[in-house]
């Protein structure tokens, strides 16, 4: 897990909190008597359902560790406002081509209708952090170096 932080709207880090304690209460409850229910089913080696119910529990304790670590290292609130870059913000971007782009830079838990959200750790959220309106930046992408010139910066105002 990383160090740096994450920025999450309210709405976000509420749902988010929820859908923890949903899986640490009834979902590690509902998983153990999956198992159990498994374990009557005779032989461990060859039994198929107890597997499955193994491994969803497996994915459910991850998805525990992941959500505690970015509850954690989470920054909760409003969007700057500004004309620069930065966790929270909607950029709309240009290309050579004159293809119009707009993401929200920040989490991709903070799940943003009809934007594409960048995580400031990508290669593109790292180029745009701390840009300006009128700034180009380049980045690479798996394409090659691309470069993009930011249009518009405005703070999210959630879903």
């Amino acid at each position: 897990m990383s160090d740096d932080p994450v920025w999450l709207s309210q709405e976000a880090y509420d749902r988010l909190v929820a859908e923890l304690e949903h899986l640490k209460t009834e979902g590690r409850r509902e998983a153990s008597e999956a198992i159990e229910k498994a374990r009557e089913h005779g032989d461990l080696k060859e039994n198929a359902e107890y597997d499955v119910a193994k491994d969803e529990q497996g994915k459910m304790e991850l998805r525990i560790r992941q959500l505690e670590d970015m509850l954690a290292r989470a920054e909760v609130g409003d969007a700057p406002e500004g004309d620069v870059v930065a966790a929270g913000t909607v950029v709309t971007t240009v290309d050579s081509d004159g293809d119009r782009d707009e993401y929200l830079l920040g989490s991709i838990e903070d799940k943003a209708e009809g934007l594409r959200v960048i995580s400031t750790g990508s290669p593109l959220g790292k180029a745009l952090l701390g840009a300006r309106v009128g700034d180009t930046v380049t980045y690479d992408a798996p394409a090659g170096e691309l470069s993009i010139k930011v249009e518009d910066v405005r703070p999210y105002e959630g879903a």
